[in-house]
């Protein structure tokens, strides 16, 4: 039986462990490529959403003439 390593998510064999420190070390990337490119600001969020109703032209009566 291989010999288990003490991770901090609890006794693994040392390929999990191996795993689990690539997928901690992606996951951090992401989430600071992520916070760079501003998609943690709320801010951001509240830009004005194009409506249909607004009287786009896309009006299926109209577009029948």
């Amino acid at each position: 039986m291989a010999v288990m390593i003490h991770s901090k998510y609890g006794y693994e064999p040392p390929e999990w462990v191996q795993a689990d420190a690539r997928i901690d070390k992606w996951y951090k990337d992401k989430k600071r490529r992520a916070k760079q490119h501003g998609a943690f600001y709320l801010e951001n969020k509240t830009k004005a959403v194009y409506r249909a109703s607004q009287g786009d032209g896309f009006n299926s009566e109209k577009k029948g003439n």
